[in-house]
């Protein structure tokens, strides 16, 4: 027997979530990344495809990235039976560094979790788990930048060894614009990036490359440019030795914000995003570096119709999370009471994180992110028959996205590329 008839997924996937003990998730998800490598599924880097994107081999579609907050099992599911139904290997299972803290999903967790439904829908090859945003926080970097550093080597550190094999480093909250020349904007930025990525390839796993993304603009702020791209690319390869594999992809700013712009009545403004500038910038990554392209951030409450217009863009990823989250706290399934007690917890704990302004409709949307942790057992605990209504929902959401981004059949060029990113 392999896979899922050595063990009982439903209930080691839920083990993860009760469990309070580190060491005893590490024992559980060790069995699940067991029976999966049974299977014929493990974690890989998406390195190698990437490169061959930057090289021209391949291109016209666009990775999807998916962040599961909630409901991570029963969703990731959801997402393997889509990609089995239309043949997809390139897409992404993520979660950023704020989202391990506030959702409480360290990284051997959610992995064992992503792992756990892959065993259940029986997918076989590479399973591509990512570290999203590993972020600088400016203010303590500024305090102790090698405090700081360490911080992010730890996390990286954990993640890798649960088999995010993908990790997104975020040092662009370090660029500084009062600066007037555009390398010294991005000097930190570059040079952090440098020093993280010269981290990840000291301590990767043997036959494993894993996938660095860098970043150039913060989310939420000023579009990037250009010049902003060129600055950063020609500080990092300057930093790193020809013996030091780089980034293979960057992120940037297009205009969008992480969870959308909140409107007075919590629904979510209607952004422009700059469809030019992220062409433009996904061109100059493949043609002038070989990455794959630039990655979009905060895409997930664009409206239905922009999300075609990715793959005209050549852009390499995009990043999906917050609608996901919208979906389930949103859903007529979802248990009234749980969410008035969630509701009235994050009123009694985060109300200090009200900002000036804002109406009760505002403040719930953008704090109900931080009552997922508090509440995982409880919401991953709930009925069979509800965590199924709930998925399929949000599994119709991931159907529409892997056809707009065009990922069908891509499941032969990922065994093509991606096999070997396999420990042995």
């Amino acid at each position: 027997m392999v896979g899922k008839d050595l063990i009982d997924v439903e209930k080691v996937a839920l083990d993860l979530v009760l469990s309070d003990d580190l060491s005893k998730k590490k024992v559980i998800a060790r069995r699940i990344f067991d029976a999966a490598r049974d299977l014929g599924s493990f974690p890989a880097s998406i390195n190698d495809l990437y490169f061959a994107r930057g090289r021209g081999e391949l291109g016209g579609f666009t990775v999807p990235a998916i962040n599961l907050r909630s409901l991570t099992f029963d969703l990731a599911c959801a997402v393997f039976r889509v990609a089995k139904r239309y043949g997809c290997g390139a897409f992404i299972f993520e979660i950023a560094k704020s989202e391990i803290g506030y959702t409480d999903q360290p990284p051997v967790e959610f992995a064992g979790k992503v792992m756990a439904a892959a065993v259940k829908e029986e997918y076989v090859g590479p399973v591509f788990i990512q570290g999203d945003h590993f972020q600088v926080k400016a203010s303590k970097f500024k305090e102790d930048p090698d405090k700081e550093i360490g911080v992010l080597k730890s996390l990286i550190k954990d993640s890798i060894d649960a088999g995010f094999y993908n990790i997104d480093i975020d040092s662009s909250t370090l660029v500084d614009v009062s600066k007037s020349d555009l390398r010294e904007q991005q000097f930190l930025n570059y040079d952090v990036c440098a020093k993280l990525t010269r981290y990840i390839r000291g301590i990767e796993p043997k036959g494993v490359v894993v996938s660095v993304g860098g970043e150039i603009g913060e989310i939420g702020h000023k579009n990037s440019t250009p010049r902003d791209l060129h600055a950063f690319m020609a500080g990092l390869n300057e930093k790193l030795s020809d013996d030091v594999l780089g980034i293979s992809k960057i992120s940037v700013q297009t205009g969008t914000t992480h969870g959308g712009v909140v409107l007075p009545d919590g629904s979510i403004s209607k952004v422009k995003l700059d469809f030019d500038t992220l062409k433009s910038l996904s061109d100059i990554a493949r043609k002038d570096y070989g990455l794959a392209g630039a990655v979009q951030h905060g895409a997930s409450t664009l409206p239905e119709e922009a999300f075609g217009k990715f793959v005209e863009c050549n852009t390499a990823e995009v990043h999906l999370a917050t609608q996901f989250q919208n979906i389930i706290y949103e859903s007529e399934h979802f248990p009234v009471n749980l969410k008035k007690i969630i509701y009235r917890w994050i009123k009694e704990n985060l109300i200090g994180e009200t900002k000036e302004g804002w109406t009760e409709e505002q403040f719930y949307y953008k704090l109900r992110k931080k009552g997922l942790g508090p509440f995982k057992k409880e919401i991953a605990s709930l009925p069979k028959k509800t965590r199924d209504l709930i998925a399929s929902e949000v599994e119709t959401k991931f159907d529409f996205l892997f056809r707009k981004f065009n990922v069908a059949k891509t499941r032969d060029l990922v065994k093509k590329y991606c096999l070997k990113n396999n420990p042995s």
